[in-house]
């Protein structure tokens, strides 16, 4: 039985509670980051915990735990648990005030609820879908207009999911006046001959950590960056392309709406780029 956090309390997950009326079960009120574990260690903390304090300002919601408190937190979760490769999810919402109501509660009465859990997941890094890739297929965008805030608000990419599930693929990649934003749960890129393509950051899509570092490491890898919109069919006609999330770290796609990429297979330096990461997260995690 896993031990989880709520509220500065350290429980079993079977005797962990949540107000019925807190905000973010009735009103999706609430911000979240996973974090990835690899060999024991935190992979990017420090970005995760920017990415919420940003989240949290945003909204205008009151900070929960310190960088530190945190940081704590998550280890102890770690050693508790005993997780090797997984996952650490947080979730902080507005609190429950006391009784449903639109109208934001006084964060000086309402502290905000923090939730934090692992989940295990041996061989992380080793994913087999890394060694055969994904299949996409494009669905409209029909989200809120402030992706760029990492909320709770998750119940259209679980559709998505569940759209390229019906269809026996993998994953969906979203798109917005003829443009792809992003993937259900990850950023979406393309491989031209040496350049990297992705969207630029703004509010259309999640300001992700992995895909921060990666831009980085493009570098080590002898790629160019390019960020601009791009269409589905550009994607088609590229030599690979892949996404990149927290817990699938980089990740090849095969296949966009039927259409093969290259061979079908996934290319050599989406691959590098997995690699890279890894490699260098490992050396940094904490």
């Amino acid at each position: 039985m896993r031990t989880v956090y709520v509220n500065g309390e350290y429980l079993p997950e079977t005797e962990a509670k949540v107000s019925i009326f807190d905000r973010a079960f009735l009103m999706a009120d609430g911000v979240y980051e996973v974090t990835s574990v690899l060999d024991g260690k935190l992979v990017d903390f420090d970005g995760h915990a920017t990415r919420l304090a940003r989240s949290l300002s945003e909204l205008d919601m009151p900070e929960g735990p310190s960088r530190d408190e945190l940081l704590e937190i998550h280890r102890e979760l770690v050693r508790i648990n005993e997780v090797t490769d997984g996952l650490v999810y947080l979730q902080i919402t507005r609190g429950a005030p006391g009784d449903r109501d639109f109208v934001f509660p006084d964060p000086a009465t309402t502290p905000p609820t923090v939730v934090l859990f692992t989940q295990s997941k041996p061989g992380l890094a080793d994913d087999p879908k890394a060694k055969v890739g994904l299949s996409i297929v494009s669905v409209d965008d029909l989200r809120w207009s402030r992706r760029d805030i990492k909320t709770v608000q998750l119940l259209y990419p679980s559709m998505g999911k569940m759209i390229a599930k019906a269809q026996g693929k993998d994953d969906v990649w979203m798109v917005e006046d003829g443009h792809v934003t992003e993937g259900s749960s990850n950023n979406a890129y393309f491989i031209k001959g040496n350049t990297i393509v992705t969207r630029p950051l703004s509010n259309d899509i999640l300001h992700g950590i992995t895909r921060a570092a990666v831009l980085r490491f493009a570098e080590e890898a002898q790629m160019a960056v390019e960020e601009r919109l791009f269409t589905i069919a550009e994607a088609q006609e590229a030599d690979e392309a892949f996404i990149t999330s927290a817990s699938a770290f980089v990740m090849p796609v095969v296949e966009i709406d039927g259409v093969a990429l290259g061979d079908g297979k996934p290319g050599p330096k989406a691959a590098r780029l997995r690699e890279i990461y890894l490699d260098e997260s490992r050396k940094v995690a904490i």
